[in-house]
């Protein structure tokens, strides 16, 4: 298994140097640069798994995960959308800067995911293809709205959209009409019984380990449909 290089980049004018952790297999065919969630960093087994999975046989595909500022100075309070938007952009430039050729997607889980798109909207990140989400966070657990989404009309890219279909941070009566509007551009992928981490109840016939291989495989279908 190819092991992960670690990296500092600066993440911002004001908001000084984050870590990062790269992993390229031999024969990477694209760059998912790939951001955490509110309330856990890089590390997170979650991503852990994502990473080595996409980088695994033929899938072909590097990553490069991040910490936003608030989660390298371990503060529980995510920084405000300004420093974050930069931050995803210092980090697509790392990336690009990293593995130089290589064409990119970017994204992540639930806020990184949400942030990334954020950063696209505003201006399109250079070289970037696609976004990939892994869980958008439409809105908070029981406040159904999808004011979220409103930036991503702005988004003119290709975009993947995995979501269980209990997750509680996107009412699947809102989502799907937030993805029709986007039209050709977005792409809804539903995993069964799965919540806004992809869990799955233990009453399921779905393995944990089965989620996270449906999820890495339609991430590298549509990825190589689209570089």
């Amino acid at each position: 298994m190819t092991a992960s290089v670690e990296l500092r980049f600066t993440a911002g004018e004001h908001a000084g140097d984050v870590s990062g952790l790269l992993l390229r297999p031999d024969g990477a065919r694209a760059v998912y640069v790939l951001a955490h969630g509110a309330g856990a960093g890089m590390r997170h087994p979650f991503l852990e798994s994502i990473a080595h999975r996409l980088g695994e046989g033929e899938r072909g595909i590097a990553t490069l995960r991040y910490q936003f500022p608030y989660m390298e100075r371990r503060s529980r309070r995510p920084d405000p959308p300004a420093v974050a938007v930069a931050t995803v952009r210092a980090a697509v430039g790392e990336a690009a800067r990293a593995m130089p050729g290589l064409p990119l997607i970017a994204g992540g889980k639930s806020f990184g995911g949400r942030m990334t798109s954020t950063a696209q909207a505003e201006q399109p990140l250079p070289g970037v293809r696609g976004l990939v989400f892994l869980g958008f966070p439409l809105h908070p657990p029981g406040r159904p709205d999808d004011k979220r989404a409103e930036h991503l009309t702005r988004v003119h890219i290709p975009m993947l959209f995995l979501q269980g279909d209990r997750d509680e941070f996107a009412d699947l009566k809102l989502l799907k009409p937030v993805i029709k509007r986007l039209g050709e551009r977005a792409t809804l992928h539903l995993v069964e019984s799965g919540d806004h981490s992809f869990r799955v109840p233990k009453r399921s016939r779905t393995a944990d380990a089965d989620v996270m291989g449906e999820l890495v495989e339609i991430i590298v279908e549509w990825t190589h449909g689209i570089v």
